[in-house]
């Protein structure tokens, strides 16, 4: 089974295509670039660099949400098109989950946090479970006093990982009572590679969608659509 990862649904723009034992190619940037300029190159260079064809492989693994909005956006569109064309089912990995899979070995708790900005995370709680995860707690958007409360209701160590450490670790080591850690820089954003690999066990697993079926996973309304509404009650 040969599975094409994508993920832009963050800072990080990342492609990737693993099979059952390896991960064949990777290309992973942070440097700022739009995702529109990024992408599209870096899974033309991970296929080229593989030396497997698109034709070969057996599903798209696209992180769904919840993240950018435009990123979001432009990682379904490109997972879309690309299904249209080659006829390949899609899945969606939830991107807390992909991101979470990154620490899979670790004994504890796993709580991925990305900054959604206004004073909320995106997060959930997860476990280690053999080859996956146990979901303990959805991804969701809230407020980042209000997971850490909820880690507090298990007496577990807990690890975080994502961009929203970075703007609120100050608050995490204030805050939270649970023994906890951080995984390290190499670790700790969004991987292709590892939606990719999740992705084969939610292929086998028979979870997929069709490129037709596939949208992505917001959460919450964009910053648009939030205005448009505050205009419309303010004109009422």
């Amino acid at each position: 089974m040969k599975i094409l990862g994508i993920d832009s649904s963050g800072l990080v723009a990342s492609a990737a295509i693993a099979d059952e034992k390896n991960i064949i190619a990777e290309f992973t940037v942070n440097n700022k670039q739009t995702h529109s300029q990024t992408l599209l190159p870096m899974i033309e260079k991970v296929v080229d660099m593989s030396g497997i064809e698109l034709e070969q492989i057996d599903a798209i693994a696209i992180a769904a949400g919840p993240g950018s909005f435009t990123g979001l956006r432009i990682g379904s569109a490109t997972a879309k098109g690309i299904g249209l064309a080659l006829k390949k089912p899609i899945v969606s990995v939830p991107t807390l989950e992909g991101l979470a899979y990154r620490v899979s070995v670790f004994d504890g708790l796993i709580c991925p946090i990305m900054d959604a900005r206004r004073g909320q995370v995106y997060t959930g709680i997860y476990k280690a479970d053999g080859d996956g995860l146990t979901c303990l707690s959805e991804q969701k958007a809230v407020d980042i006093h209000d997971i850490l409360k909820e880690l507090e209701e298990y007496d577990e160590k807990v690890i975080f990982l994502g961009d929203g450490v970075e703007v609120h670790r100050e608050t995490i080591e204030n805050e939270l009572k649970n023994e906890f850690v951080f995984a390290p820089v190499h670790l700790s954003k969004q991987s292709a590679a590892a939606v990719a690999v999740l992705g084969s066990i939610y292929f086998e697993q028979g979870k997929t969608e069709s490129a037709d079926e596939h949208k992505p996973i917001y959460l919450r309304k964009s910053q648009a659509e939030r205005e448009r509404e505050e205009r419309l009650k303010n004109q009422g």
